[in-house]
């Protein structure tokens, strides 16, 4: 289905967390060398980190472990690695900070009475208090983590379940991310997509995606909509 045609009719939006709201990266990068440190393994640099954020966290920590996008690191090297991992990202988790524009984005967004949820890919005992510490939390109606279904992004079901909490044609939620996972989601889903360019998609520029339109931040998003 093409979107193209703005403004968009849309009833609810639904926003990716790591690269669209909040720069985790750098706790991420951070919690992934104190893990290979603990390990005696060399460091890696942070943007190659940022190219591997995205998928979650067992992803990340494989991606670190083996330096490579799709290589499988050792299922005993990976078991030690990943506590180790989630006792670093507990502690630097929540200093993570918004992008630029995000809070007047959110309040342009909810002044204009559109209904707001976050979905991500990060595990929910995560993304709680991290959206909670950046004072993002009370924006969001709906909060749909990395294991909240069975499925996450790229799986279009976070967004499908999404549409029927509030009450919307599918049409007629869009979903504003950063990566190519979301826009597989809003394509298998058959919903419209923004996205930001200053985020985490692999380290490829966004603009090759498939996605509607690329906005410079969240307060893009209004310029190109409209009720529904």
């Amino acid at each position: 289905m093409d979107f193209k045609q703005f403004p968009l009719p849309i009833s609810a939006i639904v926003i990716d967390l790591d690269g669209t709201l909040l720069h985790t990266a750098p706790e991420l990068a951070e919690s992934a060398n104190r893990m290979l440190r603990d390990m005696g393994r060399a460091p890696v640099s942070q943007d190659l980190l940022m190219s591997y954020i995205g998928n979650g966290i067992h992803w990340l920590v494989k991606r670190a472990l083996t330096g490579d996008m799709y290589a499988e690191p050792e299922g005993a090297l990976f078991d030690k690695a990943l506590p180790i991992f989630e006792k670093h990202y507990t502690e630097l988790a929540c200093t993570s900070k918004p992008f630029a524009n995000v809070v007047q984005g959110l309040d342009a967004m909810k002044a204009a009475g559109f209904r707001l949820g976050c979905i991500t890919n990060k595990v929910m005992r995560y993304t709680d208090p991290v959206l909670k510490a950046s004072g993002l939390a009370p924006y969001f109606e709906i909060v749909l983590a990395g294991d909240t279904l069975p499925e996450k992004k790229p799986h279009p079901l976070p967004l499908l379940h999404a549409a029927k909490f509030f009450g919307c044609a599918i049409e007629h939620l869009l979903l504003v991310g950063d990566s190519l996972s979301d826009a597989q989601a809003a394509r298998s889903a058959g919903c419209p997509i923004l996205c930001v360019p200053y985020g985490y998609n692999h380290g490829e520029p966004v603009e090759t995606l498939n996605v509607d339109a690329v906005i410079p931040d969240l307060t893009g998003v209004l310029p190109l909509i409209q009720r529904a």
